[in-house]
């Protein structure tokens, strides 16, 4: 499942890379397709997309959606191999905006003060004055 949804991925890519959809919005549009789900009979295949400098996401995947027959014709000949043709469904990527908001919480004071005690507790970090106590 793992290997088709790549082959997949990179027959969408390449599909949307040509412009060989004929939509205003897809045209103008630059898209990173982040993965492709396969089912297990390999009969649908959905592709997580995410527009690069574009806010409205769910008009994109509903233009997608919409041109699901034309990328399917397209796919045909780069996925030749397969018994069956997936039914192509998009979805928008939501895994950019959770990475970023992980990122933020991991930079956030209290998660660095957090860090910093467990630090001095268990790890080399020690104060000066410690240093100097000793001898």
């Amino acid at each position: 499942m793992l290997r088709v949804g790549e082959q997949v991925r990179a027959a969408i890519t390449q599909v949307l890379q040509r412009d060989e959809i004929r939509d205003p919005l897809i045209e103008a549009t630059v898209i990173a397709i982040s993965e492709v789900r396969m089912s297990p009979d390999l009969k649908i295949a959905t592709a997580y997309v995410t527009p690069l400098g574009e806010r409205d996401h769910d008009a994109l995947v509903a233009a997608l959606n919409r041109n699901a027959r034309a990328v399917r014709k397209h796919i045909t000949p780069a996925l030749r191999q397969m018994k069956y043709m997936p039914e192509i469904r998009f979805r928008d990527d939501t895994s950019f905006d959770n990475y970023q908001k992980i990122d933020e919480l991991l930079r956030s004071p209290e998660v660095a003060r957090d860090l910093d005690r467990t630090t001095d507790n268990y790890g080399d970090d020690t104060d000066d004055a410690d240093k100097g106590s000793s001898s």
